[in-house]
């Protein structure tokens, strides 16, 4: 990337598409017209060539290095991004089983999940935070999961309210655990062993809009009925190698660089996860010094180490605070069109001076607002 075009880059703190890491724009820049070996541009190498099955393998590969992964899940390259699995799931898990499945309800995403397994099997909200306009998450007090539920699904960050799961709710044994780790995946450690699925949309931390990450226990590829559409199910991608149609090769080929981007400069998701809580935690300091200005909307022990919301006092002064953000370089800061206010998404990629930028201008803001 040329001196002028990094120079030319503004703090980008888009929900996703998102930031990606300057070091893979600059690796996809140089390949971009001959990928090595293959003479043509990635996105030009059919999916069968061994040149591209090597790109394949290898972000498997770092993907199950990452999460440590064993060989009882199988690593999944699929599109449609999370709302095919809103609907993916539970016509694998649910439809025809004559059992019921258990959602958590906790903002926006999950609730949207709620609404398409509706259409393949019987389901049952075992918690829901509407009452409190989804500032805050269950204790495992507040809901129970039956033994023989088909399964329980959970939104491990919400990218609109901004709470987010610090572990895994409670599941009983036997029952297949489900996260929609859309926002927060690649961003912290996790035991992909508690999981029967866990999947991913890249565009927030693990690469451009395209390619979505299906993590699924192997014992649960059995169970979708032979007459569902193909593309719906996934044991069909697990026995033809992410390959069942064509896959969004470039989408992977960056998944698999942002990949080892984690792996060789971050040095692997628990510096990640350290550096990821440094940013939020410099945020919210300043929400929380300055009250009477800035009002966060999730409870603080269910804050978002990724999606940091707050409201102002009024519509036209969250407008001021944009356009003066916007003109120190810092920008798509507003919040989702449902529920406005700000936002800002700090992803792996969001660079500290970024977030140092955003909160020296939030209290100058505040100064020059009081």
């Amino acid at each position: 990337m040329s001196p002028s075009a990094t120079d030319a880059r503004l703090f980008n703190f888009s929900a996703g598409p998102a930031v990606l890491p300057l070091p893979v724009l600059r690796q996809a820049q140089e390949e971009l017209l001959a990928y090595p070996g293959a003479g043509c541009s990635v996105m030009e190498i059919s999916h069968r060539d061994p040149v591209f099955l090597k790109i394949l393998h290898d972000a498997q590969q770092r993907v199950r290095q990452l999460l440590g992964i064993g060989d009882s899940h199988e690593v999944l390259f699929l599109q449609g991004g999370a709302k095919l699995q809103f609907s993916m799931v539970p016509a694998n898990l649910l439809r025809g089983s004559g059992k019921k499945a258990h959602y958590m309800v906790t903002g926006t995403w999950s609730k949207g999940a709620v609404g398409e397994a509706k259409k393949e099997g019987s389901i049952e909200k075992v918690w829901d935070g509407a009452a409190t306009n989804y500032d805050r998450l269950p204790a495992a007090a507040e809901y129970q999961i039956p033994a023989d539920s088909a399964y329980l699904y959970y939104c491990s960050n919400e990218t609109i309210q901004g709470v987010q799961f610090s572990s895994e709710p409670a599941c009983p044994a036997g029952v297949p655990l489900v996260c929609d780790a859309s926002s927060d995946f690649f961003s912290r450690p996790l035991s992909i062993e508690k999981y029967g699925i866990l999947y991913a949309c890249a565009q927030k931390n693990a690469g451009p809009a395209g390619v979505t990450v299906v993590i699924i226990d192997r014992d649960l590829l059995p169970r979708g009925e032979e007459h569902l559409p193909g593309y719906l199910l996934y044991r069909n991608h697990a026995e033809n190698d992410s390959e069942w149609n064509t896959p969004p090769t470039f989408a992977i080929y960056m998944l698999g660089l942002v990949a080892r981007w984690l792996q060789e400069d971050i040095g692997g998701l628990a510096s990640m996860e350290r550096i990821n809580r440094e940013k939020a935690a410099q945020l919210y300091a300043v929400v929380d010094a300055y009250p009477h200005l800035y009002q966060g909307h999730a409870a603080s022990e269910f804050r978002s180490m990724m999606n940091v919301t707050f409201r102002l006092p009024s519509e036209e002064v969250e407008g001021r605070f944009l356009k003066g953000a916007a003109e120190h370089a810092l920008v798509h800061l507003q919040g989702h069109r449902s529920v406005g206010g700000i936002r800002a998404s700090i992803y792996n990629a969001m660079p500290k001076a970024g977030v140092d930028a955003l909160a020296q201008f939030m209290r100058d803001f505040a100064r020059i607002a009081t």
